[in-house]
């Protein structure tokens, strides 16, 4: 069932321009009613024209007006979620847990909605042609790109995950061909990873970018760009909790992903890392 319109809306809702602003209001107000439109009778009934439901559906990334009545159909049949929440003063841990499981569940569930499945078979293609790739990421973003790294160099695929930008720069400039520029950015407009996706586009490195939904300096200078959920962050998720688990979602993604397409070899490959590491932590007993 495809699904995920009207939190793309609500995500993008803040960016779009007036008149679209204006015809993305009255869907989330009326998306039943949408459903069973045509372009002209949503504009008639939202008070603008053609033109805007065909630019609001460019702008949410959609492929027209009936992807994305296919998409507010699915959002209708879904059960109630109870959204993002955050912690009290005082919480007690039962809580805790609870809202953070739910959280958790949430930014999963949202990312898998907006997953564009054609970027991501570009993107598995990518890695699986790289040489080495190169993963950057600053503060919680560099978390992801330690894993993505890990995960990697297990399959025998050379692969990089840099605090220092410097590095990150010096290896743009003596790259493969076949080298790939992994940009992990929340937000998308990280200083650092901007400068450096401008340098691989100039060095003509292939790059995949992942950020929030939505139009971001990253995504823009990326070969593919891949996205999670844009959650309204709370106090307490802002310090990358939720996000930091969409990003490790979509890395394992790609993982298995590339998993799917090469399974004895992968297979081998871990059996022999797990060996290996069995092997040496018997000798330190």
């Amino acid at each position: 069932m495809t699904t995920g319109a009207l939190s793309i809306i609500q995500t993008m809702l803040s960016k779009l321009p007036q008149s679209e602003q204006k015809l993305a209001e009255y869907i989330l107000k009326h998306p039943h009613e949408v459903v069973n439109s045509t372009v002209s009778e949503l504009s008639t009934s939202a008070k603008t024209s053609g033109a805007a439901v065909v630019r609001l559906c460019k702008s949410l990334g959609l492929r027209g007006f009936q992807d994305l009545k296919m998409r507010i159909a699915g959002d209708l049949m879904k059960s109630v979620e109870q959204g993002y929440r955050d912690i009290e003063p005082g919480e007690s841990l039962y809580r805790v847990v609870e809202k953070t499981t739910s959280n958790t569940i949430q930014i999963i569930r949202d990312t898998a909605e907006i997953i564009d499945h054609d970027n991501l078979k570009m993107a598995i293609s990518m890695l699986m042609k790289a040489k080495n790739v190169h993963f950057c990421g600053v503060g919680a973003s560099n978390i992801v790109a330690q894993d993505a790294q890990q995960k990697l160099i297990r399959i025998n695929k050379g692969a990089t995950a840099f605090t220092d930008m410097h590095l990150v720069a010096t290896l743009i400039a003596n790259a493969q061909p076949d080298d790939v520029l992994f940009a992990i950015s929340f937000s998308g407009e990280t200083k650092e990873i901007v400068n450096v996706m401008k340098l691989a586009r100039e060095r003509g490195v292939k790059t995949i970018g992942l950020t929030h939904f939505g139009q971001t300096t990253v995504s823009s200078l990326s070969d593919v760009s891949l996205h999670t959920s844009f959650s309204n962050e709370a106090p307490f998720r802002s310090a990358a909790t939720s996000s930091r688990l969409a990003q490790l979602y979509m890395i394992d993604i790609l993982f298995l992903g590339m998993a799917t397409e090469q399974y004895d070899e992968t297979v081998r490959y871990i059996d022999n890392t797990r060996a290996a590491i069995k092997s040496m932590t018997e000798k330190m007993k």
